[in-house]
């Protein structure tokens, strides 16, 4: 059976990296190197937006909490839905208009060009904002891998880290951003294939072997039967908010996510896109959330020490070698297609916003294609060493880069976008209270009672209006 899966999964590993070199052949710009150019579908981009965000966190973290919470996981999945949503229907198209006006190649760079008087210090605070939390973020990818391959084929956690880094490391480096989306796209599909097949072949095991999933839901305590989580009053609300915050971090501020809404080439494409990428949210989103609940039916809580490997267990446990090895392919793709996505994000931050745009370096294209690939490599390597050392689970690694990067830089998006009276200094003012904030709160005792993802947002919103209110931008006038 291994030998089926360790076949499966090193043909798999050659697509992913020969589609990366495909695309790598062709001579890159900085421009295409980081956005594309302008040049890709919509519904590729779509596709690519779609499996960077949900990652080893959706396959791995949010199985595993539901298969220990239960029904009242289901507000999650409601705050994230909704998020998705009104991005793709409100604002993808905002940020394909924007991107244009103002010929921008990142999120941080619009919001230096649209408060040009404090441009440098919003691109240094942004990245250094960016850095922090996305080594955590690539680092939980890392991690998930680790834990795919230490279920699957009995490999220490680290072995499969160093692997997902070389990898990661392979596609980025080979095509940057053109590569990583269309190696994106095939890893999406993979990640439906499991969302959506897994919950039927589960179902199907649960009615031959005449299981009642209500009869194990409510045998197995702890509110997991109830929507409410067992709680009223307060600490439902309390429960309801944390669970429901994740819609925070999706409203624009996930630079990884608004790359994609960047790169989009026209009004068509941008409709097309919105369509694909909704679709795909609610077939995957639910097939997660009905695997951890059949997970419930078919185990025991003290059946594992990680809940975070149900899906590769269910997986290895109801269907063949063969088609398993398709499937755990489709959870590392998740994790790997996110990984490459993000180091491209501190790659541009570092080399676009802050080396080009802050420094002012001169350099030329082949020059800056050259140190976007350094970048790369130094940037997988830290966030290696990053999931080396944590002992935090991926839900929680996630978690803490959503509400620092997602929350905070989701703000800034929405004034920019919506408010006129939105300051430079606004923008500063709201990326520190983030960074500072969710720092502040995931090392206290608050975080357990409210999650930073909500605390963060509101933190920064409202040190972004006092201090726009406070310090007005001065316009130019035409």
């Amino acid at each position: 059976m291994k030998l089926v899966l360790v076949i499966e999964m090193v043909l798999y590993f050659l697509l992913i990296m020969g589609t990366g070199f495909f695309f790598s052949r062709r001579k890159m710009n900085r421009s295409e190197f980081l956005l594309g150019g302008k040049k890709l579908p919509g519904w590729a981009l779509a596709f690519s937006e779609r499996a960077t965000s949900e990652s080893s966190w959706l396959l791995l973290g949010f199985t595993g909490f539901t298969f220990m919470t239960g029904l009242s996981a289901i507000w999650t999945i409601v705050g994230m839905v909704l998020g998705i949503t009104f991005t793709w229907l409100v604002l993808a198209k905002k940020f394909m208009i924007e991107t244009d006006k103002h010929k921008v190649l990142t999120l941080t760079d619009y919001l230096a060009a649209r408060f040009p008087n404090h441009g440098n210090y919003i691109r240094v605070f942004a990245t250094t904002l960016i850095l922090i939390f996305f080594l955590f973020y690539v680092g939980a990818q890392y991690d998930g891998v680790g834990k795919t391959f230490l279920t699957t084929f009995d490999l220490t956690p680290t072995a499969g880290m160093i692997i997902s880094t070389v990898v990661v490391i392979a596609v980025a480096f080979a095509g940057g951003f053109v590569s990583v989306v269309w190696t994106d796209m095939i890893q999406s599909i993979m990640m439906l294939i499991v969302l959506g097949g897994m919950p039927i072949i589960a179902l199907i095991y649960i009615l031959t072997n005449d299981i009642s999933i209500a009869h194990e839901l409510q045998a197995a305590g702890n509110g997991v039967d109830s929507w409410t989580g067992g709680v009223t009053g307060f600490a439902f609300g309390l429960l309801f908010f944390n669970n429901f915050s994740y819609f925070f971090g999706y409203l624009g501020g996930q630079p990884q996510l608004s790359a994609r809404f960047m790169a989009l080439k026209s009004e068509k494409d941008a409709k097309v896109a919105s369509f694909t990428g909704i679709a795909w949210t609610f077939i995957a989103f639910f097939g997660s959330f009905f695997i951890g609940i059949m997970a419930i039916a078919m185990y025991n809580v003290s059946d594992f020490a990680d809940e975070e490997v149900i899906l590769p267990t269910m997986i290895l446990d109801l269907t063949p070698p063969w088609i398993a090895g398709i499937l755990v392919s489709g959870i590392i793709a998740a994790m790997i297609t996110t990984a490459t996505s993000q180091i491209m994000v501190v790659t541009s931050s570092i080399s676009e916003d802050l080396m080009h745009k802050s420094l002012k370096i001169q350099l030329s294209e082949a020059k800056w294609v050259l140190i976007s690939r350094v970048i790369i490599v130094i940037i997988g390597i830290l966030s290696l060493i990053m999931a080396i050392f944590s002992k935090s689970l991926v839900l929680t690694l996630v978690g803490w880069a959503w509400a620092g990067v997602g929350s905070t830089l989701s703000v800034a998006v929405l004034l920019t976008f919506f408010w006129k009276r939105y300051s430079g200094i606004g923008v500063i003012a709201t990326i520190l209270s983030g960074l500072v904030g969710t720092m502040a709160w995931i090392n206290s005792p608050l975080d357990d009672i409210i999650s930073a993802r909500f605390s963060t947002f509101f933190i920064a919103l409202f040190f972004g209006i006092v201090f726009s209110l406070l310090f007005p931008e001065k316009r130019e006038e035409k």
